[in-house]
């Protein structure tokens, strides 16, 4: 895997080095060196998983690992807040996705595309609990990820309330909600909220939404992959703000 480093020298290097890294995966039970290396990780506010030897042994192919790998990220990871402001002083409002628990690369990758297509200013995914930007997400959005700016935040909740601060609504997609898509005003400044396929949206970010819409169905069956949804939400948002 191209993304993934292993050794305490090369994990060491590559965080000192200023590396975007996705996550560090550390062997429980770990030595006095990998200890340190995760209390500096968590200080950078960098994602550790503790897997058993055998995890870490078959991610790593069996090499010498020195119990500790790190997955690092294709891309650069950008702030919210400077993406918001700069879309404001040229004179554009704002147009943003988050993520809240879609872990398919596939269906991060087919977001990724629609997004940078109908032109989201960014996509913001949680720090952990997410699928991760790797190959197989790069490759599912065609290259969007080389255009579209993509943040990752600690905390999700809190930077929903950054972003409302900020002059954003919150919108959450959602087959739950009474709304229809097409009768919301879609040219405000606008953060679009999407959840994974089996939950939806976890109800204390659906609770810190402004408003939720459903796409309406006129099948049998009554939900959509969340890349569809994604695609179908960010069209009408498209042509109410050029209509």
């Amino acid at each position: 895997m191209k993304d993934l480093i292993y050794g305490v020298h090369a994990v060491k290097e590559a965080i000192l080095s200023g590396k975007t890294i996705d996550k560090i995966i550390i062997q429980k039970g770990s030595s006095q060196t990998l200890t340190e290396i995760k209390e500096f990780t968590r200080k950078l506010h960098i994602p550790i998983q503790e897997v058993p030897s055998i995890a870490i042994d078959k991610l790593c192919y069996q090499k010498n690992h020195q119990g500790v790998a790190a997955y690092l990220s294709p891309i650069e990871y950008q702030s919210v807040e400077e993406i918001i402001i700069r879309a404001f002083e040229f004179g554009e409002s704002p147009l943003l996705i988050l993520l809240d628990g879609v872990t398919d690369v596939r269906n991060l990758g087919a977001i990724a595309r629609s997004a940078e297509c109908m032109g989201v200013h960014a996509l913001i995914l949680p720090q952990s609990g997410s699928a991760r930007i790797n190959q197989d997400a790069m490759k599912a959005s065609a290259g969007a990820f080389h255009y579209l700016p993509v943040c990752k935040e600690d905390n999700l909740k809190k930077t929903i309330l950054t972003l409302k601060s900020m002059g954003i609504t919150i919108f959450g997609c959602t087959e739950k909600a009474n709304k229809n898509l097409h009768e919301i005003d879609l040219t405000q400044p606008i953060c679009w909220v999407f959840g994974d396929e089996g939950k939806g949206i976890s109800t204390a970010i659906l609770k810190l939404c402004d408003d939720k819409t459903a796409i309406p169905m006129y099948g049998q069956i009554q939900s959509l992959n969340v890349s569809v949804a994604a695609g179908i939400v960010l069209y009408e948002t498209q042509k109410q703000r050029n209509s």
